[in-house]
């Protein structure tokens, strides 16, 4: 008899590989794989991936189609929402396809990898990136771009940042020292006696999450550690730091554990403004909402607005639809011709700015 095997996008392309070797599996029989066998089915996987890509390019060439994939840590962070609003006008205009795709929480890096596997199957000209895990998605990134795939990361480099072929991004460590330099100044005097809550982001450190951290720090006064890597000062302000996932429950959680380590926390550093409203509940709940100065990162319409209605001090308001938008406009250009977008001049990145909001009455819009 003769026996038919196929070969699956999910076996061509395996998110995560297991460090003992598989089984094959057959009517109940098993037997180990052999070193030979592991070598043949890497090979396969390679192969299966790169016709996977020339199969989507050619359909895409050959219908004059030049399309688009943008990936973002979640698709509810308005930050994000007005990323994929910039990226879809901007796409509409251009005649672009734009596909997008978002983790079902901030972390999900497993989501993302499969998205980029989509992107290079589909055939598109170029990936839009916010990385949740920014270092165990450099793997997939490098199979997009041997794939011919242009791969901007943005809002969050990729570590290492060249990974990507570009970055467009505010100055996260800028938006950080702002915010640190504000309250600082808010408290006078006393912010050498200052108790200080680090909301971050995640256990994993991605980059976004340790350039506003230490953008923060310094920005206060701090003096830092290792500039790459959060909760390693010895500066007794600190109370501690914790994780929020980038939500409103994730802050609200963190803050209640850090309350719980010392009351007397009066300043509170938070990743985002989710994160911040959820600081902002816990600390009404414990009546010290009206005696804890809370800043934060983003510049959303909500986070502005909480900025005007006091539950957040400053925050630095960032440009996602600029980002997004730009980045569709590089992606049709190197699909045009090859051209790689520059860098901003004397940064490694293209620089979409940044500005402290601290307390105007309404949202302008990001672009």
């Amino acid at each position: 008899t003769t026996e038919i095997y196929t070969l699956s996008l999910h076996d061509a392309l395996p998110i995560c590989a297991s460090d003992s070797p598989k089984e094959t599996h057959r009517q109940g029989w098993h037997r180990p794989r052999h070193n030979w066998e592991d070598t043949m089915n890497k090979l396969l996987s390679a192969s299966a991936l790169a016709l996977i890509a020339m199969s989507g390019s050619a359909f895409a060439a050959a219908h004059g189609m030049t399309s688009a994939c943008l990936i973002t840590k979640t698709d509810t962070n308005p930050f994000f929402v007005k990323m994929k609003e910039g990226a879809q006008e901007k796409a509409d205009e251009l005649g672009i396809e734009l596909k997008t795709f978002a983790g079902k929480i901030d972390g999900d890096h497993e989501t993302q990898v499969q998205a980029i596997e989509t992107c290079i199957a589909d055939g598109a000209s170029g990936i839009l990136l916010t990385a949740s895990d920014t270092s165990s998605i450099v793997s997939a990134v490098e199979q997009a771009r041997e794939a011919g795939l242009l791969v901007i990361a943005l809002d969050t480099p990729l570590s290492p940042a060249d990974a990507a072929d570009a970055t467009f991004a505010t100055d996260n460590f800028l938006a950080g020292k702002l915010i640190g330099q504000w309250a600082k100044a808010k408290l006078g005097d006393e912010a050498e006696n200052a108790k200080i809550a680090m909301l971050d982001l995640a256990v994993s450190q991605p980059s976004v999450d340790v350039l506003r951290d230490q953008g923060f720090l310094e920005g206060f006064g701090i003096e830092l550690g290792d500039p790459n890597v959060i909760g390693d000062e010895d500066d007794e302000r600190i109370v501690g730091n914790d994780v929020t996932a980038g939500n409103e429950e994730g802050g609200r959680k963190a803050m209640e554990n850090l309350l719980a380590k010392d009351p007397g926390i009066n300043v509170v550093y938070t990743i985002n403004e989710p994160a911040a409203a959820g600081a902002y509940e816990a600390l009404r709940s414990f009546g010290r909402e009206n005696d804890v100065l809370i800043v934060s990162v983003d510049g959303g319409c909500p986070g502005v607005q909480n900025v005007a209605d006091g539950v957040i001090g400053a925050t630095s308001q960032q440009y996602p639809l600029k980002m997004a938008s730009m980045g569709i406009e590089a992606i049709a250009q190197y699909a045009k011709d090859q051209t790689l977008p520059a860098p901003t001049e004397g940064k490694e990145f293209f620089d979409s700015g940044v500005a402290l909001e601290i307390g105007r009455a309404s949202c302008r819009e990001r672009v």
